[in-house]
């Protein structure tokens, strides 16, 4: 396993991955937080495109990733993972409007676990999943993150939906 660390507007993210793909992208803080294990190498080279394109997404210019993911789950969190990147930039789902874009209508709890358990936050957008009543819930990078990076697509968005977001 291959890791950098690069600056971003949320803090020092940890991405690693082989020499192909990407398998995660940790925040420096949250409950998620994750650092590099000691066996793996340090390659910042190896990740120059997915940099180039989380600092095009911090500045607002690209609103869709096109990086090489390679994601570990269950099948059905790569479900889950699947339909989060099918929510457009900019606007939120719930976790039962997820669990039903999903077929499994019941399920908004285990889709909510699958979408914690996400591994490449960000890219595969899991804070744009919020609470049935609009209000923001639980993120692996922390609520400020979370709130920080639906405000960032927001403000961006081609709809320039400028609406306050519930903590």
């Amino acid at each position: 396993m291959y890791y950098t660390y690069i600056n971003s507007p949320v803090g020092k993210l940890l991405i690693a991955g082989d020499q192909f793909d990407v398998n995660l992208i940790s925040f420096p803080s949250g409950n998620t937080a994750q650092k590099h294990e000691l066996d793996w190498e340090y390659a910042p080279t190896n990740f120059s495109e997915t940099r180039k394109q989380l600092d095009d997404y911090f500045t607002g210019k690209l609103k869709e990733f096109n990086l090489n993911l390679q994601p570990n789950g269950t099948e059905f969190q790569l479900t889950v993972w699947r339909a989060l990147q099918n929510i457009p930039y900019g606007e939120t789902l719930s976790y039962g409007e997820l669990a039903r874009e999903i077929n499994k209508p019941t399920a908004s709890r285990a889709v909510g676990a699958a979408n914690g358990s996400n591994p490449l936050p960000i890219v595969i957008p899991c804070h744009r999943v919020i609470g049935s009543t609009g209000k923001l819930t639980g993120f692996g990078g922390g609520i400020e993150t979370k709130a920080f990076l639906l405000d960032l697509e927001r403000k961006y968005s081609p709809n320039n939906v400028q609406t306050e977001l519930p903590l």
